[in-house]
C-alpha cells in the first residue's frame, strides 16, 4: 500500500516554469486601427505568459512580442488625447517636461504603447524588466525580427 501511494505521489508533482525552461514564441501584432487599451492589455498578458497553461506568476514565462504600426494606434474619448499627459524629468532644476498623447504621438509613437504596456506589468521589479525587454515597437510597418518567423495575431480578443 505505501508503495503504491509513493508512486502516485511522484506523478501529480506539479511543474513550474523557470526562465531557461520556458518555450518562447514570437507573435507579430499590427496596431493599425486598434485601440491603445485593449491592445495594450493584450501584449501585457503575452508578456507575462498568461496565455499558457503552464503560467508561472514568479518567473519570466512570456513570449516575444513585435508591434508593427504603432504611429496608427487609436484612442477612444472625447478629450483623451489632450487629457492624457505624459511626464518626464531632464534632471537639471526646473527640468521638468509634460507632453499630452497627441504630442508624444507625433513625436514618438513607440513610446506612447511602450509607456501604456509598462503600467500593466507588475510594478518596479526585475521580473517586470526582464519581460518588457520583450516587446519590440516599431512605428512603421518594417521591423528586423522577420528571421524569428513571428506568429501573427489578426485579431485581438475582447478581455
Amino acid at each position: 500500500m505505501t508503495s503504491n501511494l509513493k508512486q502516485n505521489s511522484a506523478q501529480n508533482k506539479t511543474i513550474f516554469l523557470n526562465a531557461k525552461t520556458a518555450e518562447r514564441k514570437w507573435y507579430l501584432i499590427d496596431a493599425k486601427g486598434k485601440n491603445l487599451g485593449r491592445l495594450a492589455t493584450e501584449i501585457a498578458r503575452i508578456l507575462r505568459g498568461k496565455r499558457k497553461a503552464s503560467y508561472t506568476p514568479h518567473a519570466d514565462s512570456g513570449d516575444f512580442v513585435v508591434v508593427i504600426n504603432a504611429k496608427y494606434v487609436t484612442y477612444t474619448g472625447k478629450n483623451k488625447g489632450a487629457q492624457t499627459k505624459y511626464h518626464r524629468y531632464t534632471g537639471h532644476p526646473g527640468g521638468l517636461r509634460v507632453e499630452s498623447l497627441e504630442q508624444l504621438l507625433k513625436r514618438i509613437p513607440e513610446k506612447v504603447l511602450y509607456k501604456t504596456v509598462k503600467g500593466m506589468l507588475p510594478k518596479e521589479s526585475t521580473l517586470a524588466r526582464a519581460q518588457l525587454t520583450k516587446l519590440k515597437v516599431y512605428a512603421g510597418p518594417v521591423h528586423p525580427h522577420s528571421a524569428q518567423q513571428p506568429i501573427v495575431i489578426s485579431e485581438i480578443p475582447l478581455i
